[in-house]
C-alpha cells in the first residue's frame, strides 16, 4: 500500500462524476433540472450521437453574472442552499452543487450565459476540468450549454457506453419525466438535427401525454383529485385494458421531481388489487404535492429516492384516493371500449374503412362466442400452440385420439403417470387438472402445463426456421413513440424470427402485416405493445439469444390457456395426452411446478390410516 495522499480537486470531481454522471442521459437531466430552477420557460435539448457527440440545453431563464459563470463549475458551489437549515425543506430540484463540475470534469464544456437585465453576456471552456478565462461574448439571455466528447479522457467509463440508439432512448425517458412535471413549459427535443419533440406550454396533461406516448393511452385515463391530510393527490390513472407487461409507464411526481418509492409503488398495486391480472402493471401518472420539511431529498446523488418521515400516511392517502376512483368506476365497460376514434364527415360520424373492418371482426367474435358458449357440452377449445394436425399444419386442433383409449404416458415422478381418461379427473376452479397415477393422483397447472408446450414448440420452430406468419386480412396498426420506434428498428431480427412483419402507417404509427400463426389467438397489437415493454426493460443487459428466449416466454405465456378458463372433457384430454410428448414438463418456462404428486400412503398417513 502507498503512502496516503491528498487527492486533487479535479480528481475528486471525477470520482463524484461516477455517481452523478452515469451516462448521457444523467447530463441531460441535471442540466434542464438547472435550466427549470432558473426559471426557465423554454427549454431546447439538442443531442447528437445519442449524447456521446453533443449535448446542447438552450434556456430562457435567469442566466448567469461573470463571476457567478466562474464559480458555476466548482465543486460544491450552488445558488440554492446557504445554511444548514435549508436542506431541511428542498424546493429546487439540483442544491448539491456537484453536477456542474463532474460534467466539467469529464468532458468539453461550453458555457455561454446573459442575464435578461445585462447587455453583456459572457462564456467559460472548460476541457475535462481545465477551465479558460471568462470572456464577454455575445448571446441572447439565458445560459447554454454545450458538452462535448462525454468520457473521452476516460476510456474504459465511454466502453461502457451503449449504442447511440440505446443511449437516446435513455435520454428521452428524463426528457419524458421533466415534460410531464412541467406542462408550463416550451419544451423541444432535438436528435441529430431532426425534431422528435416539441411541446407547446400550456397543454394539457392528456395532451402531453398523448404527445410523448399515444392517443390509445391518453384516452383511457381516469382522473381523480384528493387534498387531506396535508397531502395533495392527483391523479390519472389508466384503465385495466391499456396495462402494462412492466412498471415503465408509472410515473410519480413529488412536488415537480419525479420519483422511485416502494411505498408508493405499493400503494397503487394495491390500489387495483381485484380490477386487474396481478401480474400486469397498471398505467399511472401520479402527482403528489406536500410540505418540503416533510420528507428528504438528500439521500442519493440522482436525487430519484426520498425518505418520507411519515411513509404510512402517504402511502394510505395515495392508496385511498386512487382506490375510491377505481371502485367508482365502471371498468369492466371501460377496458372493452374501442381503442379508435371515429371520424367525421361533414355532420355525420362514420367509421373509418379500418374501424369497419374492426368493428366487423368484433361482431364477428361476439357472434362466435354465443354459438360456442352455449353449454360447457358445447364448448370447444383448439389448442393454438402446439403441434400439427393429421395434415401436419400447424396451430390446428390436436391430432384426434380416442378418448377411451387408455393411454400409457411417461412422467419424470416414479411410478408412471396412468393417464385414465374422462372418468379418472376432474378440474377444479376451473384452473387446475386433477387426475388419477398408478399409486394416488397428480394435480397440474393447466396454464403451466400448456405454457410449456407451447414454449417447446415455438423453441424448436424458431431453432429450425422462422415462425411460419399469416398475413392478417385487416392490419392492425399501433401507435408508438420514437423510443419504441427506435426498439423495432433495433431488434428487427427478433419480430422477423418469430414471424411479425411490421410497416410504418405514419409518423407516429404503425401497421402489423402479418402475424406467426401459432399466436393467432393472441391479440396482434397487444401482444407487439407488450413485446416493445418487455424489450425496453430487456434490451440494454441482455445477449440477443437470451432476449430471444424472453420473447418466447412472453409469447408461449400469452397464448396459453388461461387460469380460470372452463375446459371440456375433450380439450382436458388432449392437454393431459400432449403432456407425455414435451421435455421438461415438470416446470413451465418461468420455472413454475407444472404438477404436484400426491400417493396412497401419504393420503393414509393424513387420514390417519397407518
Amino acid at each position: 500500500m502507498g503512502r496516503i495522499v491528498t487527492l486533487d480537486q479535479n480528481m475528486i470531481n471525477m470520482i463524484a462524476a461516477g455517481e452523478v454522471i452515469e451516462r448521457p442521459a444523467n447530463v441531460v437531466k441535471e442540466l434542464m433540472e438547472n435550466s427549470i430552477d432558473a426559471g426557465a420557460e423554454r427549454i431546447i435539448v439538442e443531442i447528437a450521437g445519442g449524447g456521446a457527440k453533443l449535448i446542447s440545453i438552450t434556456d430562457d431563464g435567469a442566466g448567469m453574472s461573470a463571476d457567478d459563470l466562474r464559480l458555476a463549475f466548482e465543486s460544491h458551489s450552488t445558488s440554492k442552499i446557504n445554511k444548514a437549515g435549508d436542506l431541511e425543506a428542498i424546493s429546487t430540484l439540483g442544491f448539491r452543487g456537484e453536477a456542474l463540475a463532474s460534467i466539467a470534469s469529464v468532458a468539453r464544456v461550453t458555457a455561454v450565459t446573459r442575464q435578461r437585465q445585462s447587455n453583456q453576456a459572457h462564456r467559460i471552456e472548460i476541457d475535462c476540468g481545465e477551465k479558460s478565462p471568462v470572456e464577454p461574448c455575445s448571446a441572447d439571455y439565458g445560459t447554454k450549454i454545450e458538452v462535448r466528447d462525454i468520457f473521452y479522457k476516460l476510456p474504459a467509463r465511454r466502453k461502457f457506453l451503449k449504442t447511440a440508439n440505446t443511449e437516446f432512448g435513455h435520454i428521452s425517458k428524463h426528457f419524458t419525466r421533466i415534460a410531464l412535471a412541467n406542462q408550463r413549459l416550451d419544451l423541444r427535443l432535438i436528435r441529430d438535427g431532426r425534431e422528435v419533440h416539441r411541446l407547446p406550454k400550456g397543454q394539457t396533461l392528456r395532451e402531453r401525454i398523448e404527445e410523448l406516448f399515444s392517443r390509445d393511452i391518453a384516452e383511457n385515463l381516469l382522473e381523480t383529485h384528493s387534498n387531506e391530510k396535508g397531502i395533495e393527490v392527483y391523479a390519472l390513472l389508466g384503465t385495466p385494458g391499456i396495462s402494462r407487461t412492466n412498471s415503465q409507464l408509472q410515473y410519480v411526481f413529488l412536488n415537480g421531481r419525479f420519483i422511485r418509492d416502494k411505498f408508493i409503488a405499493h400503494a397503487v398495486k394495491e390500489a387495483y388489487r381485484g380490477n386487474m391480472d396481478p401480474s400486469r402493471y397498471p398505467v399511472v401518472f401520479l402527482f403528489i404535492k406536500m410540505p418540503y420539511s416533510e420528507y428528504d431529498v438528500n439521500v442519493h446523488p440522482t436525487k430519484i429516492e426520498v425518505r418520507f418521515y411519515n411513509s404510512n400516511m402517504v402511502h394510505s392517502q395515495i392508496l385511498g384516493a386512487l382506490r375510491e376512483k377505481l371502485l367508482a368506476s365502471d371498468l369492466d365497460t371501460m377496458a372493452m371500449a374501442p381503442r379508435y376514434q371515429r371520424e367525421s364527415i361533414g355532420n355525420e360520424v362514420r367509421d373509418t374503412p379500418q374501424q369497419a373492418g374492426q368493428h366487423g371482426r368484433i361482431s364477428k367474435a361476439m357472434e362466435d362466442f354465443f354459438k360456442k358458449y352455449k353449454t360447457p357440452s358445447q364448448r370447444q377449445f383448439s389448442f393454438q400452440n402446439a403441434s400439427s394436425t393429421k395434415t401436419g399444419t400447424s396451430g390446428q386442433k390436436f391430432n384426434n385420439r380416442n378418448p377411451s383409449q387408455k393411454q400409457q404416458i411417461e412422467s419424470e415422478e416414479k411410478p408412471g403417470f396412468d393417464y385414465r381418461p374422462r372418468d379418472k379427473y376432474l378440474q377444479i376452479d376451473d384452473s387446475y387438472i386433477v387426475a388419477q397415477s398408478d399409486d394416488g393422483f397428480v394435480v397440474i397447472d393447466q396454464h403451466a402445463l400448456h405454457e410449456r408446450i407451447i414454449y417447446e414448440d415455438l423453441h424448436k420452430r424458431v431453432s429450425q426456421n422462422n415462425l411460419q406468419s399469416q398475413k392478417l386480412l385487416i392490419p392492425e396498426t399501433l401507435e408508438i413513440n420514437e423510443s419504441q420506434k427506435q426498439l423495432l428498428n433495433d431488434n428487427k431480427e427478433i419480430f422477423d424470427k418469430i414471424g411479425i412483419n411490421i410497416a410504418d402507417f405514419g409518423p407516429r404509427t404503425i401497421s402489423i402485416q402479418s402475424f406467426p400463426t401459432l399466436l393467432r389467438r393472441a391479440p396482434a397489437s397487444d401482444f407487439v405493445a407488450d413485446l416493445l415493454d418487455m424489450l425496453a426493460e430487456k434490451a440494454v443487459s441482455t445477449d440477443s439469444q437470451n432476449l430471444l428466449d424472453e420473447v418466447l416466454h412472453m409469447a408461449a405465456c400469452k397464448a396459453a390457456i388461461k387460469v380460470g378458463q372452463r375446459l371440456s372433457d375433450s380439450e382436458i384430454d388432449e392437454l393431459l395426452a400432449r403432456r407425455a410428448e414435451v421435455d421438461n414438463r415438470s416446470r413451465c418456462p418461468h420455472g413454475r411446478p407444472t404438477t404436484l404428486k400426491f400417493s396412497i400412503s401419504e393420503l393414509e398417513k393424513q387420514f390417519k390410516r397407518t
